[in-house]
């Protein structure tokens, strides 16, 4: 039974000791902005140690800089160092006798503008789109002689039409009586020769066959998503049938589409087809040792930068999506400097460690004088402080107590660490235990007193 119970603890043990050396499994990976994890992981929950997988910039964006692997390790998974960038057109060339203005970065969706010098008039668009495929649209030129206008004709206003005006001139579009204005009142030359906006048109004004009713007005219009009347409507309680309203985007969105106006007809007001969206603000920014973690990059998104290990950050760590771009400035991710190491007192550092001491940087101790309490060696750590460094303590021993014993050497109050001593048994006493013994770390002898006991005297036997 013995033999048994004591089999059945090692195996045990041996169980435990197996089970405590297993290594630690990952669950699924974490997402990263703008980047996808290659499908054929896409519908795992469990991976192995060791195990590696890989990720591919998302659609649209290309890799810049870092590598694709992230591997399991102790239950976690190592940091995915690849960036991802949204795809660039680059640069869209020279524009001779003019110059092109970027709206971002050349990313994917935004624009480039010509603009033409003095004395330049600008021929075709004035503008291209960056699509996958690069620079889209018809390549503007800027030829000698000043832009001019023709002044359009619009049929039914009173407006006088073939005369010619300059570049940024403006000109008032007028409806004959029984027409009403469609579209832009006043109209200007652009560099480019055309009119911007484009000429408005006079409709004829809706006239009831019959005697006005109430039922022919139009109220308010009702509320929209992401738009909102514009300013000269939103004092008028009624509309007669035939009037017009438009709308303007709210802040943080721009038009995408669609007819911004609606109108009463029969006392109900026409669908509105508008569309508004978010304004996209596209990246934030590059940080150096450091990255932005977004939640998106539409109008009242966020992003927060978050900087690699070992560096710490300065600047605000959130930028905001507002109507005019991204706020605040790209933030710095610094190397994190301890600066010099702590001193103690009654030590010196060991080895020639010189600055900068950066993250993980150690340094070592040594106790010229007493014993060394605490780790000799302390470490840079990431907040920029230096780890709880040692102390250097006087340590002693009291004079040792051995009864029937003494020792060489004049007596002393106490004894210093390591002080060593000798301790002999007087006459009539043998010593049991180290003769030699050290003052130790502890304020005790080591490794123990000896023991001077009498010695039996001999026994006399009588004759």
């Amino acid at each position: 039974m013995r033999t048994v119970g004591w089999n059945v603890v090692i195996v045990s043990f041996a169980y435990l000791a197996s089970a405590a050396e297993l290594p630690k499994k990952c669950s699924a990976p974490p997402e990263y902005p703008h980047t996808t994890l290659v499908k054929k992981y896409s519908s795992r929950k469990i991976f192995n140690a060791g195990e590696k997988i890989y990720y591919d910039c998302a659609e649209d964006f290309t890799p810049s800089k870092g590598f694709r692997a992230v591997q399991c390790s102790r239950g976690k998974w190592t940091k995915l160092t690849l960036k991802c960038e949204k795809k660039s057109c680059g640069n869209a060339g020279d524009l001779p006798n003019g110059q092109f203005e970027y709206e971002g970065n050349s990313y994917l969706g935004e624009k480039v503008f010509a603009v033409c010098n003095q004395g330049y008039t600008l021929k075709g668009p004035n503008y291209m789109i960056c699509k996958k495929s690069g620079w889209t649209g018809e390549i503007p030129t800027c030829e000698e002689g000043e832009a001019t206008c023709s002044t359009p004709a619009v049929a039914n206003s009173l407006s006088p039409s073939g005369e010619v005006v300059r570049a940024g001139d403006s000109v008032n579009i007028t409806c004959r009586e029984g027409f009403q204005l469609d579209g832009a009142q006043q109209i200007t030359c652009g560099p480019d020769g055309r009119w911007g906006p484009l000429p408005p048109q006079c409709l004829r004004t809706y006239v009831p066959t019959q005697l006005p009713d109430k039922d022919l007005r139009c109220g308010v219009p009702e509320a929209v998503r992401n738009a909102d009347l514009a300013d000269r409507f939103t004092t008028m309680k009624s509309f007669a049938s035939g009037d017009r309203v438009h709308y303007v985007c709210e802040v943080g969105h721009v038009q995408a589409g669609g007819s911004r106006y609606r109108k009463c007809v029969a006392g109900k007001w026409t669908p509105l087809h508008l569309r508004c969206e978010r304004k996209l603000c596209g990246s934030a920014g590059e940080i150096t040792n450091g990255e932005f973690v977004y939640t998106g990059v539409q109008f009242g998104d966020t992003a927060t930068a978050v900087c690699d290990e070992g560096h710490l950050l300065v600047g605000q760590a959130t930028r905001n999506c507002m109507a005019q771009g991204w706020d605040g400035r790209v933030p710095i991710c610094e190397a994190i400097d301890c600066g010099e190491p702590p001193k103690v007192a009654n030590a010196e550092l060991q080895g020639s460690q010189e600055p900068p001491f950066t993250y993980r940087s150690t340094v070592h101790y040594r106790c010229l004088t007493g014993t060394l309490i605490g780790s000799r060696e302390v470490w840079c750590t990431q907040d920029g402080t230096w780890s709880t460094p040692p102390t250097c303590n006087d340590v002693t021993c009291p004079p040792p107590r051995v009864p029937g014993g003494f020792w060489s050497g004049a007596s002393r109050a106490s004894y210093e660490h390591r002080d060593s001593i000798t301790i002999e048994c007087k006459p009539g006493y043998a010593s049991t235990g180290p003769r030699v013994v050290t003052c130790g770390s502890d304020g005790r002898w080591s490794p123990g007193l000896p023991r001077c006991a009498p010695r039996a005297r001999p026994v006399r036997r009588r004759n």
